[in-house]
């Protein structure tokens, strides 16, 4: 692992550990106003720990990660992620770090216009490859991925995200991808809810290739606390990065 790498490990435990190890526990219906932290753009404090496993044209992937965020302010929004793959895609069994992702939103707006809600984000991602190109785990560059979006409330407890993206490197293998994605969450009953996230990456490095997945995710919130939630995951096209997966997490609120 480069210094680099190390530095931003370090920093991502100090952001999982910041928001564990605060005063007091802030209940999930006084933070966001119950928002689900299933939408990126909502105004919660969550860490999840999550298992997706996917099959590909060259063998399996095991991807065993954290995902969490909290509120720095009322106006900016952090996230991270920090990825451990298991894979079969060179012959045998590898297992290492992936990659680590700090996520920075900013919300300069929001409001009601009739009886619709919006919240409208301007975002930045920072990935860092793990280095473990050799074991077939990684991408093998470093990224900065700007990014902006808007979070729609619609009636009856729908929510519509849509996301536009462009993905740079700026360290090791080229990378140029604008990605396209559309969210809709519903609430159901019993404290559950249904979650559609689809993306369209256009990949201008690679013959404009279009590597287009979607998530279907079932969740239920246990209590105020936790919530647990399952993923089927699909590839779409020819370019498709992956046939199949699913998945499963479990999320700590606070």
């Amino acid at each position: 692992m480069g210094n680099h790498s190390q530095c931003l490990f370090r920093v991502l435990i100090i952001c999982v550990c910041v928001p564990l190890l605060a005063g007091h526990a802030v209940m999930a219906s006084e933070e966001g106003d119950g928002e689900n932290a299933s939408n990126p753009l909502a105004k919660v404090k969550n860490t999840d720990l999550r298992w997706q496993y996917v099959d590909r044209d060259d063998g399996r992937v095991n991807d065993l990660f954290i995902d969490g965020a909290f509120m720095a302010n009322d106006k900016l929004k952090i996230k991270y992620e920090l990825h451990y793959w298991e894979i079969n895609v060179t012959g045998s069994s590898e297992n290492d770090w992936e990659s680590i992702t700090l996520k920075g939103i900013y919300f300069p707006t929001e409001g009601i216009r009739g009886k619709l809600k919006y919240r409208i984000a301007l975002g930045l991602d920072w990935i860092v490859d793990m280095g473990n190109q050799d074991k077939g785990i990684g991408s093998g560059a470093d990224q900065l991925a700007p990014f902006a979006g808007i979070a729609l409330g619609l009636e009856g407890g729908t929510m519509l995200i849509p996301l536009v993206q462009q993905f740079l490197s700026y360290s090791g293998e080229d990378v140029n991808t604008t990605a396209f994605r559309l969210i809709a969450i519903k609430s159901l009953p019993a404290q559950t809810w249904l979650k559609l996230d689809a993306k369209i990456p256009i990949e201008w490095e690679n013959d404009q290739a279009v590597p287009a997945n979607a998530e279907l995710q079932f969740g239920k919130n246990i209590n105020q606390y936790l919530a647990l939630y399952v993923d089927g995951l699909v590839g779409i096209g020819g370019d498709k990065p992956y046939d199949w997966g699913v998945g499963t997490g479990l999320r700590f609120k606070y």
